[in-house]
């Protein structure tokens, strides 16, 4: 089984999780994070007084999926995400150990 966590743009979420749901992936996390990366955050002006925003607001969605699709979800998130400008995100997989749904007490891929 594998983690996938992707820190991608806000506005391309509802993208990504119709990417998902099509390559058959049963459920998502999505968390609002804040960050920065090669950017260094951007500069705005409000009301007149320029300002700093160092770190800009993300989404950060986490999926657990067995082997088998592994490569359909990173490849969905992938392209679901893709902008081509400069913040798009990242994209890391991890392997699982281990897997327990809690009501039922089912283990492995039987629990995701």
């Amino acid at each position: 089984m594998k983690l996938i966590t992707a820190v991608i743009k806000p506005f391309r979420l509802d993208d990504v999780r119709e990417a998902l749901t099509e390559a058959g992936v049963n459920g998502v996390t999505v968390t609002e994070v804040k960050g920065y990366g090669r950017q260094k955050g951007h500069s705005e002006i409000y009301r007149g007084a320029e300002y700093v925003v160092e770190l800009l607001p993300k989404i950060k969605l986490e999926v657990v999926v067995a082997d088998t699709l592994c490569q359909a979800a990173t490849d969905a998130i992938l392209k679901a995400a893709y902008t081509g400008k400069i913040g798009d995100g990242k994209l890391f997989v991890m392997d699982l150990e281990s897997v327990v749904r809690i009501r039922t007490g089912e283990l492995g891929e039987d629990a995701i």
